[in-house]
């Protein structure tokens, strides 16, 4: 890489990491009980910190920033990997399928087991995730035997039959939805909105090791995206193992998608817009988009958890919600912009 790439690249990172931390800052400060810098930094370093502070900081605030850019990292590598993969700038982790397939199998749980399931600790703390995390793979494994053509997977007919799954799945999960009691329905509504309003330390827990593991597998695998935006046939002339790698690429990044709607509900967007912005300031290399889209995509998922329970303070507003009206006029000008 040219040393003028290399120094643009660690500014963009720098430059986006900078503004994530703007949003942790803000998140940390603000809220219907503000806290003054100096008692944050008093708290996390644990010198005299009132038991207000600790609870404020440490079991609400906290949790919900790192979870926020745990999920925001997840959906933007996971979309440039997409995109990448179907050689279609608007593709979106969501129009696979996962989300779809994750909100389906939660609805269900909170309507036959909500209540009924005498649990503690971690068993009762991420029953949902799990049923979420079963969701998705449900949905992986019905687009991997659709999408497959004379053992090959073709891009096109993976988004084709990733939309068809979703509406599917969207038909189940409503038509359960409107046989659960209020209360049921109003925590399902919620999470299928986008939230991340009940994170706590566990939820990152379960949902650090998929950050830890798959994001370094589909870096090193970088090089091979590049090459299929010459075409498949392009791509095995250079010895790149087409379907294997493609097979790789599509569960890593399924892999983190499932992972974060387990635990976030389905925060659309994310992966369409962070890619598409990594693009723009570092150019087409991928080993540059994924940590790029990674990062742009925590700064969008912390700033719009910190617009969705600020500005309507007291009541909250998902953060699915605020992405998605940013989002929509966004996608609606990369359609245009796909025309000319």
């Amino acid at each position: 890489m040219p040393e003028t790439t290399t120094v643009r690249l660690w500014s963009v990172m720098a430059g986006a990491l900078l503004v994530t931390l703007i949003g942790a800052y803000l998140s940390l400060t603000n809220g219907i009980f503000d806290i003054s810098i100096q008692d944050i930094v008093k708290t996390l370093l644990r010198i005299d910190s009132s038991r207000e502070h600790d609870l404020v900081v440490f079991q609400f605030r906290l949790p919900r920033i790192v979870l926020a850019i745990l999920v925001g990292s997840a959906l933007g590598m996971a979309g440039a990997v997409i995109q990448g993969v179907t050689r279609n700038g608007l593709a979106d982790p969501g129009i696979l399928g996962i989300n779809a397939g994750a909100g389906m199998a939660v609805v269900l749980f909170l309507f036959l087991f909500q209540g009924q399931m005498k649990l503690t600790g971690w068993g009762a703390v991420m029953m949902m995730p799990v049923f979420g995390l079963v969701g998705g793979l449900l949905a992986t494994v019905l687009i991997y035997m659709f999408a497959r053509e004379q053992g090959r997977l073709d891009p096109q007919r993976l988004l084709l039959v990733g939309i068809a799954i979703a509406s599917g799945f969207g038909a189940l999960t409503l038509y359960v939805s409107l046989k659960m009691n209020p209360n049921d329905f109003e925590t399902a509504a919620v999470w299928l909105a986008g939230s991340i309003y009940s994170a706590n330390w566990k939820f990152v827990a379960t949902m650090l090791p998929w950050l830890l593991i798959l994001p370094p597998i589909l870096w090193w695998k970088a090089r091979s995206l590049d090459l299929f935006q010459l075409g498949e046939h392009s791509a095995t002339g250079l010895g790149v193992p087409v379907e294997r790698v493609k097979n790789q690429l599509l569960i890593g990044s399924i892999g983190l998608v499932s992972a974060s709607v387990a635990v976030s509900g389905s925060i659309g967007f994310v992966g369409l817009i962070a890619p598409h912005v990594a693009r723009r300031l570092v150019g087409l290399r991928h080993r540059s988009i994924l940590p790029v889209s990674a990062l742009i995509g925590a700064a969008m998922v912390v700033f719009g958890d910190f617009i969705g329970k600020t500005i309507f303070a007291p009541a909250e507003l998902s953060v699915g919600i605020v992405i998605s009206i940013i989002g929509v006029p966004y996608f609606v000008y990369l359609l245009i912009r796909s025309k000319k």
